[in-house]
């Protein structure tokens, strides 16, 4: 007898369709699992036996083989043990075989027949609505995998009760979908006395996804600017949302099967690994760049982190996604991020301050941001010198102005470029905009113009520096309500691009 379900093995956010054949055949008693299982995958025969034997189900004398096609694709996971449990009890006829091919099954087994939860819940249910399916998983991911609508989800919280759903003796109710996560209000503008132009940074960044860093000595406030970022970015849009969630679900993050639309905010810390940050490790999984995708991502003591790690920064900042590559399998992951990194001037942190900078002053500034290289430097469109808040500031009121004020005029922004950028695949914001396409959304005036080509020439402007600038310039406008750069807007531009952070020419 044979019998066959499906099940769906992870390549990046791809979920590949995986057919779960059984064959049940006269010969020597034997449980045969083939079709390149990693060691996970092959445990799964004990665990599947163990979950029959306490539904009083004995496996029959015979061999049983398990195919998992196509048998050239790596199958890793626990989440492999339902389908080839279902799959089983399709070739034994005891759930209908013709039921079985019409669903897509993931979830690990424990030992009494309970099903626990798994990873990639979301993009597994992707897959089971194209291939016009239903999905049947752990009852812990029916309120993830739910928020796709197009397919059915038959959360169980046992095998039991999927073999009584199949067989007509207990129906189970389509899952439904989790709660949507309330956006966080408790971090406020308001909260950070001073610092005024590291705030208009903040809009600037916010508005057009600008990658953006700050020096300053400890205790300016830096890391308190970057936690605010995320209460000035609009929310996710739906297709946003989901792809955002996606990897997240690969990563097992999503709380209780919610979805949030507030845009991810990642901070790792700066002794995390080039596996952690890129991704990588067992089953390549997304590292903090794909976990931040359409969000931020913060690296607190920037050149504290290793050479290599910053390194690997500089091709995902311009091409939005990242390929890990393994021996037997390229893995890509999408991390459109907006990078926000945080520096003290020097190792000590008081470099401008005589009476506590070290003896090395002022050499040990340059060797410390020294550590960022240039090609890394030139990616930042925004550079802030964070001055110490004097501890009178402090006792100052708040200031007038919130982050949702600055939040409505971010908005406004944004809906300015997604108008401007409608029917673009890869353009959403200022940022993304390159060539031809960047020079019909920034027009210049000639004083404008002529402003720019100066700059270039004292400065030095590589071409990227040249087009970054035009892109803040035109984000500027945009939270200026202009449809023209003016000489204002790419003069703030310049003051932003042309800091010198350590002594030398942007």
């Amino acid at each position: 007898m044979v019998a066959s379900t499906f099940t769906v093995a992870f390549e990046g956010v791809e979920a590949r369709m995986v057919e779960v054949q059984c064959a049940v055949a006269p010969g020597l008693p034997s449980f045969h699992l083939v079709g390149l299982p990693d060691k996970a995958v092959s445990e799964a025969r004990e665990r599947v036996r163990a979950a029959l034997s306490a539904l009083s189900i004995a496996l029959p004398s015979k061999r049983i083989t398990i195919n998992l096609a196509p048998a050239d694709l790596p199958k890793e996971g626990s989440h492999f043990d339902l389908p080839i449990a279902l799959a089983l009890l399709a070739a034994l006829d005891i759930v209908p075989s013709e039921a079985m091919e019409g669903v897509v099954a993931l979830g690990e087994l424990s030992l009494d027949g309970r099903l626990m939860a798994v990873v990639g819940a979301l993009p597994a249910a992707m897959a089971a609505a194209e291939a016009d399916r239903a999905l049947v998983c752990p009852r812990a991911c029916g309120a993830e995998a739910a928020w796709v609508a197009a397919t059915e989800v038959i959360a169980a919280a046992s095998l039991a009760e999927v073999v009584r759903h199949f067989t007509g003796q207990g129906q189970l109710s389509p899952a439904e979908p989790g709660q949507i996560s309330p956006r966080d209000t408790s971090r406020d503008l308001r909260d950070v006395k001073g610092q005024e132009r590291a705030k208009r940074a903040l809009e600037i960044a916010a508005a057009g996804r600008h990658h953006m860093i700050m020096v300053g000595p400890p205790g300016s406030g830096k890391s308190m600017l970057a936690a605010r970022l995320p209460g000035l970015l609009p929310d996710l849009a739906a297709d946003e949302a989901l792809e955002t969630s996606m990897i997240h679900s690969l990563a097992g993050l999503l709380d209780e099967g919610g979805i949030s639309r507030t845009r991810p905010f990642r901070e790792p810390h700066h002794t995390a690994s080039v596996a952690a940050i890129v991704g990588g490790g067992r089953g390549a999984k997304p590292g903090e760049i794909s976990l931040a995708h359409n969000g931020v991502l913060f690296l607190d003591e920037f050149p504290e982190f290793p050479r290599t790690v910053l390194e690997t920064l500089r091709q995902p900042i311009e091409t939005g996604e990242v390929v890990v590559a393994r021996a037997n399998a390229h893995v890509r992951y999408p991390c459109r991020f907006l990078l926000v990194a945080a520096a003290n001037p020097c190792r000590c942190g008081y470099l401008a301050d005589a009476e506590r900078a070290c003896a090395r002053a002022p050499h040990c500034g340059a060797d410390y941001l020294g550590r960022i290289s240039g090609p890394l430097m030139d990616r930042f469109d925004l550079r802030v010198e964070v001055p110490p808040v004097a501890f009178t500031d402090l006792d100052l009121p708040q200031a007038a102005e919130g982050s949702e004020a600055v939040a409505r005029r971010v908005a406004k922004a944004h809906g300015r470029q997604h108008r401007r950028y409608a029917g673009q695949v890869r353009v959403r914001v200022n940022a993304d905009a390159e060539g031809a396409l960047l020079e019909e959304a920034a027009p210049l005036c000639s004083e404008s113009r002529t402003l720019l080509t100066r700059a270039a020439e004292r400065f030095g402007l590589s071409a990227r520096g040249y087009h970054r600038i035009l892109r803040v310039a035109r984000t500027i406008a945009d939270l200026d309500g202009a449809d023209a750069i003016r000489p204002p807007h790419l003069a703030e531009a310049l003051s932003f691009r042309l800091v010198s952070l350590r002594d030398e020419k942007a």
